[in-house]
């Protein structure tokens, strides 16, 4: 669980390293460049410690390719959010995805929930409508990018248990930044020079926009996106092979309290009433369900 809560506050940091980046470079390329940078920490720092050579060898490698795709979906869709919405608004929405994997945790993973923490996963996707904003006339699309990234978040966090038994958070940790740099690689090769870019006005630019050589100003923020990235993943992954999914899921929220902190000291950003409204009904929600497990231990 201390695992979980790590990752969270350094994802929190990676998000706001990317949304830093993001007006001036395609997301792919970010990507790409994070990867790179978070496989070269691997072979480095953590192959050694983790069985050399050994740390490539799967009994699933169809699984880890199909991880790894989802934790692509996830990472693109939610930083296109990021983009266009304050960080605390994306990062509140982002997290229907502990509810998500709360709730897929019984028909996947034959976990169980009682009431209460359904009472809870309800208040919490109450909470997420709040932040929608139906009927209020200031929906925006780009707040469904976030929402479309947790359910690809839930789903890798139940293939993580699935595949616990037999794959180290380490392995899993190389082949989600393998499957970056080849899914970023071939969209650099197809549409890097930005021949499909919609223009700023679509949230798509950030994702199809020409890429273009770094500034040396910002090869800094792109180091610590790496360090940043991988670090999380690993944390992240070794949460939820060594723990169960509903119990791992509720220490994800220390993101929101540093999306808040962050977007305000980096970006200027403040949320609104009704957004504070969605935050703590989401945040709420997510703090009952440790108590409850925290009384049941």
């Amino acid at each position: 669980m201390a695992s979980a809560f790590a990752a969270a506050v350094i994802f929190s940091v990676n998000d706001a390293s990317i949304k830093f980046l993001s007006g001036g470079y395609a997301l792919h390329q970010l990507v790409l460049i994070r990867a790179m940078f978070g496989l070269g920490i691997i072979v480095l720092l953590l192959m050694p410690f983790a069985g050399g050579l050994g740390l490539m060898r799967t009994q699933k490698p169809l699984q880890q390719i199909g991880r790894g795709c989802l934790v692509i979906v996830s990472n693109l869709c939610f930083f296109l959010g990021l983009a266009e919405l304050q960080m605390a608004e994306a990062v509140a929405l982002f997290f229907v995805a502990p509810l998500l994997i709360t709730a897929l945790s019984v028909p996947l993973l034959g976990e169980k929930v009682g009431p209460r923490r359904w009472a809870a996963v309800a208040v919490g996707l109450v909470g997420v409508l709040v932040m929608l904003r139906p009927g209020m006339g200031l929906f925006q699309p780009a707040m469904l990018f976030p929402v479309i990234a947790a359910l690809s978040y839930a789903l890798v966090h139940m293939m993580t248990r699935r595949m616990a038994a037999t794959e180290s958070a380490a392995t899993m940790t190389f082949y989600v930044q393998l499957c970056f740099i080849v899914v970023a690689g071939l969209m650099g090769l197809t549409v890097g020079d930005g021949r499909l870019d919609p223009g700023p006005d679509s949230p798509f630019g950030f994702l199809l926009r020409a890429w273009v050589w770094p500034d040396p100003g910002d090869w800094p923020v792109l180091l610590l996106i790496g360090i940043a990235s991988t670090a999380g993943a690993y944390l992240m992954a070794q949460a939820y092979r060594l723990c169960e999914a509903g119990l791992a899921a509720p220490f994800e929220y220390a993101n929101l309290p540093m999306a808040i902190l962050l977007g305000l000291l980096i970006f200027g950003e403040w949320p609104d009433l009704v957004a504070w409204a969605g935050i703590f009904l989401i945040a709420g929600s997510g703090l009952y369900m440790f108590w409850r497990e925290a009384r049941a231990t």
